[in-house]
C-alpha cells in the first residue's frame, strides 16, 4: 500500500519512526514532511498529503503536528478526505471501521512513539465495515 505522510516541526522524530515501520511492513510512501525542528507552517506539509489521497496517488495518509488539530483541520478542508485525530489505537481502528477515515492525524506532543506506532498499525490494518456506516458517511460532505 502507498502512504502519503506529512508533518510540521513537532513531528520529524516521530515521522522517522513511522517511516521505519512502513519500511518494515513493506509499504511504500511519499514523505512530504519537514525533517527539521525549525518552525514551519503545518498546512504547507499537509495539503500535499490530502491531495495525494484525494487523487488516488496514496491509499491512505498520515499527518502529524503538535496537537494534531491543525493538521487534521487542514486535511479535512477537502470534501473527499475524512481525517481522524486519534490518540489511541482503538480510536484509529474505529476511525477506519466506522468512518472510513483515509487520513490519520497524530498529536506528536501528546502521544508516545509507542502509542503512535500502534495507532499506525491499527489504521493500516483495519478495514471499513460499510453497511449502516456508509449512509452516515454519505451525509458528511456538504461542499459539493
Amino acid at each position: 500500500m502507498h502512504i502519503a505522510i506529512g508533518n510540521d516541526h513537532a513531528g520529524p522524530v516521530l515521522k522517522q519512526e513511522i517511516l521505519t515501520l512502513l519500511d518494515y511492513l513493506n509499504h511504500s510512501y511519499t514523505n512530504y514532511g519537514t525533517d527539521t525542528m525549525d518552525s514551519v507552517d503545518y498546512a504547507d506539509f499537509i495539503h500535499p498529503v490530502a491531495v495525494d489521497v484525494r487523487d488516488g496517488k496514496a491509499a491512505l495518509g498520515i499527518v502529524i503536528c503538535g496537537s494534531g488539530n491543525g493538521a487534521n483541520m487542514t486535511a479535512n478542508k477537502y470534501p473527499e478526505i475524512r481525517s481522524a485525530l486519534c490518540w489511541t489505537a482503538e480510536l484509529a481502528a474505529l476511525a477506519r471501521q466506522h468512518n472510513n477515515a483515509n487520513i490519520l492525524s497524530i498529536p506528536a506532543r501528546f502521544v508516545s512513539s509507542e502509542v503512535a506506532i500502534e495507532m499506525v498499525k491499527k489504521f493500516l490494518s483495519t478495514d471499513f465495515e460499510g453497511g449502516r456506516h456508509q449512509n452516515r458517511i454519505d451525509k458528511i460532505p456538504q461542499c459539493r
